[in-house]
């Protein structure tokens, strides 16, 4: 397999037109040339997409812009032609867009993924625009909350679709699946999924909430960390108090937590969780530590966390992470002991690891850390479980070559990621003989979940090709087979 090169100036560039895209060969040059007529369109619909506050979170934003976003989608596929079209309730409240395309006869079937909940936006002010306006940057990308992930996956998987049948014609079955509150991690298209296990059966799965190494570099994704929320309350008082009249020997609720988060790491930064493994390795493609440092956005002088090559922190190895704290702010803090504090935490697991048994364990380490006999309590906020693909399987052997048509000749890499998608434990249960892909727009550039989220147009139209061109391959491999 061929390893990308840690020199920036040696990596691909996305900033070559892609209309030279598939210039080898003629069909697909006539994809790419149709998706790139397609690509106005593409940004118009992106904007109406990302204009809704679709953030699955009634506490943060209405529960109205999420079922505006829903039905904006279920339009758009009955404008493309899919049949049963319907916004699912599911059971954690929120609705999942479904529907159904026929191909050929004996064709197979693909179900493509997206889904148009989106994190929320932070802090507003953070950004350089408005986070729920797309707007075009003086760097070319389009910038939006959602708009690599995963609104922008959804847009990618219709321009695919328009560009193959304008092209030959639909050569597969398609269904698509549109999930609703897959940034909470509450599971809701899971459950429904395993309550209806014939709606989403395929023959493949193309899950687009994934995406490149790094732009212009074609990238699928092999494994996925899963992943759990726990909410951590810590009580030690029946209310706050002087500090100066009882600081010293009142157990301070915010001190305890603050000591309980901390024990969740080593020195060095490493999660160290009794029962979970701190040292396992990444075996595939490896991710240079400059590359990481200029990715992540690194500040001079400031060292990584953890120690190990960086890909085995990312891939391979538990990652704990603290989301929030609940406590006073410095303006208008008074001098007092805290009688209560709470705590969220995200912990990622990876392949190999029982989500369950890694709850079990999380929990036992923050009751048994609790200092001063603090009273503690936990909740446990979502799960998904690890996920690990078979990159051996006829799929991927057509995804390698659409990826290659569609980035002019380069190979596919195959890498992981440290994210979790909940759902494709559940499809892989439900659905033993279907393969499941991961491709998407989230490469490091977009910063997905944090201020100024942005996908790179050139990315969009390129992986559109690639879909397109997948779509068409993997029928032809089909009816040869």
């Amino acid at each position: 397999m061929q390893q990308p090169s840690s020199d920036p100036a040696a990596m691909p560039s996305s900033s070559a037109s892609s209309t030279s895209s598939a210039s080898s060969d003629p069909q697909a040059s006539e994809v790419a040339a149709t998706v790139a007529s397609l690509m106005p369109r593409a940004r118009t619909e992106l904007a109406e997409l990302v204009a809704f506050r679709s953030v699955a979170d009634p506490e943060q934003f209405p529960r109205s812009e999420c079922e505006g976003a829903a039905a904006w989608v279920a339009e758009a596929l009955r404008a493309e032609g899919f049949q049963d079209v319907a916004a699912l309730d599911t059971p954690d409240g929120t609705q999942s867009v479904y529907g159904y395309l026929p191909g050929p006869v004996g064709a197979p079937t693909v179900l493509l993924y997206s889904h148009y909940d989106v994190q929320p936006p932070l802090d507003e002010a953070a950004w350089h625009t408005p986070p729920f306006e797309l707007t075009d940057g003086a760097d070319g990308r389009w910038y939006g909350r959602g708009a690599a992930d995963c609104k922008g996956g959804f847009i990618m998987h219709l321009l695919a679709l328009r560009a193959v049948k304008q092209n030959g014609g639909l050569p597969v079955s398609v269904k698509m699946i549109v999930e609703g509150s897959e940034e909470q991690g509450t599971g809701g298209l899971e459950q429904y999924a395993r309550q209806h296990p014939e709606l989403l059966a395929a023959d493949t799965i193309v899950i687009g909430d994934a995406g490149n190494f790094r732009c212009g570099l074609p990238t699928v994704t092999a494994t996925l960390r899963g992943m759990t929320l726990l909410r951590v309350q810590v009580d030690t008082l029946e209310g706050n108090l002087h500090s100066g009249l009882f600081g010293g020997a009142a157990p301070d609720a915010l001190a305890a937590l603050l000591r309980t988060l901390d024990s969740l790491r080593d020195a060095e930064g490493n999660t160290v969780i009794e029962g979970l493994d701190p040292d396992a390795r990444w075996e595939g493609m490896p991710y240079p530590e400059e590359n990481f440092r200029r990715d992540a956005k690194v500040l001079d002088g400031v060292g990584l966390i953890g120690d190990g090559a960086v890909a085995d922190r990312l891939w391979a190895r538990p990652a704990v992470t603290v989301l929030g704290i609940d406590c006073p702010p410095v303006v208008g803090a008074t001098p007092s002991v805290h009688a209560s504090a709470r705590a969220l935490i995200s912990l990622r697991i990876p392949p190999g690891t029982d989500v369950g048994k890694a709850i079990e364990l999380l929990v036992a380490h923050v009751e048994s850390h609790v200092p001063w006999q603090a009273r503690v309590s936990t909740e446990v906020i979502g799960k998904g479980q690890p996920f690990s693909a078979d990159t051996s399987s006829p799929a991927y052997a057509a995804m390698a070559a659409a990826l290659s048509a569609a980035y002019d000749g380069q190979e596919m890499q195959i890498a992981g990621m440290g994210g979790s998608i909940p759902l494709c434990n559940a499809l892989d249960a439900l659905y033993p003989e279907a393969e499941i892909l991961l491709i998407g727009l989230s490469e490091p550039e977009a910063q997905i979940h944090a201020v100024n989220e942005s996908v790179d147009p050139r990315e969009l139209e390129r992986m559109a090709v690639a879909e397109a061109l997948f779509l068409r391959g993997y029928a032809e491999q089909a009816a040869g087979a």
